[in-house]
């Protein structure tokens, strides 16, 4: 599925992994970094728009669709945000770019955050939609948190048991995760389910995806302790955008956490599931512009 005739498909190789994406538009360049278990088609409703305005830059994170799946260890360092980051530093920098704006959603708003946090230098301004920190959440974990959010304690899971229960009906599961966590009137496009699918039955993807979970449960939470000891934040101006119908808008003050991680926060609740650029992109579209454009003028 492509994005239309301004877009193009490349590969870029980082000092860890082979980085696939999707790039178009002219102008000043924005980083759209996707979430689980999808792909960077998960863009397809706003990086068109984007395109006018940006140069947009739409890459699979390392283990996710196109992109390699690099191979990981007993500490899951290979998949922590620390190196998906550098990674997404390393493609911007091999289009030309050492400072960029960047947004995220879902996994991709995690990297944003690690990204914005080891390199202020190169992130101008970023977005993070429909998370709180990583730190926060497990730092707050009772049981509602771990029934809403139950995958989180199954995909940590050791020993290949994830791996082999969601490798027998993949296809199932995907679907599952699209239908549950989305708003009731959600509306994906068949054509990015169908993206979807195909690289979530490859067994490379839902291993890396399973070891993105584990380094978030391990060396991703002593990344973020560390940064906290030392009263670390994202210095560059933030926007988190939020959805009312999802499990973040219900369970955390989301602007309130958030400005005990950042210095400079806005913040914007949607009108959808967890799913914004797919289930409100008119509305994600406005607030990307309004964030990205007075900075490039």
């Amino acid at each position: 599925m492509d994005f239309g005739a301004e877009f193009r498909t490349d590969r870029i190789r980082t000092s860890g992994a082979d980085i696939h994406l999707a790039q178009g538009g002219k102008g000043p360049p924005l980083l759209l970094l996707h979430g689980y278990p999808q792909t960077h088609v998960m863009w397809h409703r706003v990086a068109p728009e984007l395109a006018r305005d940006f140069h947009v830059i739409c890459p699979d994170l390392r283990g996710y669709g196109d992109s390699s799946k690099p191979p990981s260890d007993t500490l899951h360092g290979a998949y922590s945000k620390r190196e998906m980051a550098r990674d997404m530093v390393e493609v911007m920098a091999g289009l030309g770019y050492q400072r960029f704006a960047v947004a995220g959603h879902d996994r991709g708003a995690r990297v944003a955050h690690r990204m914005a946090l080891d390199y202020p230098d190169q992130v101008s301004r970023v977005c993070v939609m429909d998370i709180a920190p990583t730190l926060h959440m497990f730092s707050h974990t009772d049981q509602n948190f771990a029934t809403g959010y139950y995958h989180w304690f199954f995909l940590i899971q050791p020993d290949g048991l994830p791996e082999r229960m969601i490798g027998a009906d993949p296809d199932y599961f995907l679907k599952e995760k699209l239908n549950r966590w989305s708003g009731p009137d959600a509306g994906f496009d068949p054509g990015a389910v169908a993206e979807y699918v195909r690289c979530f039955r490859d067994p490379r993807v839902i291993h890396a995806s399973c070891e993105d979970y584990r380094a978030a449960a391990t060396i991703d939470l002593e990344h973020d302790r560390h940064d906290r000891d030392r009263n670390r934040k994202i210095e560059c101006p933030l926007l988190v955008l939020w959805g009312s119908r999802g499990f973040v808008h219900r369970t955390y003050d989301v602007m309130a956490v958030w400005q005990r991680y950042a210095d400079k926060v806005e913040g914007r609740l949607l009108g959808c599931g967890h799913f914004l650029p797919e289930e409100a992109p008119e509305d994600v579209l406005r607030e990307l512009q309004r964030w990205f454009l007075p900075a490039t003028h």
